[in-house]
């Protein structure tokens, strides 16, 4: 184990980029972004053009992007255009969740975070805020399959308030709101008194706890630290409503590519790039156009969240 005043010293795998150090440094806002979105999310070229728009939403913003990837042995926290682009381009890519975060460093070789390994590197980092598309989470059929995203426990334990338009669709939203409650884990509507359904605004759902300005959830994330209760927040941010696609319409399509996905038998890890790409087919774009508007939107709502609790009032 590496030490450091005999300490265990894991910022010797970070390595953080010139912009994100001084911002962070400076005391301002910085917004952490995943990179399973552009590897496993979305069909190059639209991933890059899509993980270049967000960074440019969130620097319109008043705040500073960090796309996070495990590159060569090094978590890499803000990727320069040159490495953004050869990750977009890149075929083979690790998917990187907590339990693969030693292997890939260990191996050097390339992989993108999900939620969960997004959030343990913006920990380290000491980023408080991650805006993605939308957290994993139950999957239909765990009941049988056991199978639920790492991303729920590591709300639980890990400080970073997660700016998503609700769990993705094709998952148990039930759920999934229902284990997110067992953690401890809050769950805030922003904006909204229901979960949003990733493609859709409501799921029908309700939730318990609400904010309607970046500021509120600024003050609820500082409550929550300064209380020591630890874990993180999910902070769910419907879809605009221009780009929405109803439920009904997208729950024949998911239906129609869990099904494929089981005759494929599709398992584990590559259930969720497997239904993404099915639903793009089956939509004729129209998932992948909606997709990429809520995690813009997602981008702007973080970069306010991150700019309320860059100024909040610190003892």
């Amino acid at each position: 184990m590496t030490e450091r005043n005999g300490r265990p010293d894991p910022t010797r795998y970070l390595e953080i980029s010139p912009e994100v150090a001084s911002a962070l440094a400076e005391g301002r806002p910085v917004v952490a972004l995943e990179s399973t979105i552009i590897t496993h999310g979305m069909p190059f070229p639209r991933n890059l053009e899509t993980a270049r728009a967000v960074e440019d939403d969130i620097r319109a913003a008043g705040a500073v992007p960090a796309t996070i990837a495990v590159l060569e042995g090094r978590i890499r926290v803000g990727l320069d255009e040159a490495a953004l682009e050869a990750l977009a381009e890149r075929a083979e890519v690790a998917k990187v969740s907590r339990a693969d975060l030693p292997a890939v460093l260990n191996g050097g070789g390339a992989g993108s975070t999900t939620v969960a390994a997004t959030m343990i590197a913006a920990d380290l980092a000491g980023i408080r805020v991650f805006a993605t598309g939308g957290i994993g989470g139950v999957h239909r059929g765990a009941e049988s399959s056991f199978d639920v995203s790492a991303d729920l426990q590591e709300l639980s334990r890990t400080p970073v308030a997660v700016v998503c338009a609700g769990a993705k669709a094709i998952l148990d939203l039930p759920k999934t709101l229902e284990v997110l409650e067992t953690l401890g884990v809050p769950v805030v509507g922003f904006g909204c008194d229901t979960l949003p359904a990733f493609y859709s605004r409501d799921s029908g759902l309700p939730l318990a706890l609400r904010c309607d300005a970046a500021a509120d959830v600024a003050a609820m994330m500082t409550a929550q630290w300064d209380l020591g209760l630890g874990g993180g927040l999910v902070v769910a941010n419907p879809i605009p409503a221009a780009d929405e696609i109803p439920a009904a319409t997208m729950e024949e399509k998911i239906t129609q590519a869990l099904e494929e996905a089981a005759a494929q038998g599709v398992q584990g890890k590559a259930v969720t790039p497997f239904l993404l790409q099915r639903l793009e087919a089956l939509t004729d774009g129209a998932s992948l156009d909606a997709n990429v508007a809520l995690v813009r939107n997602n981008a702007r709502l973080a970069a306010a969240v991150a700019a309320a609790y860059a100024e909040r009032p610190v003892p």
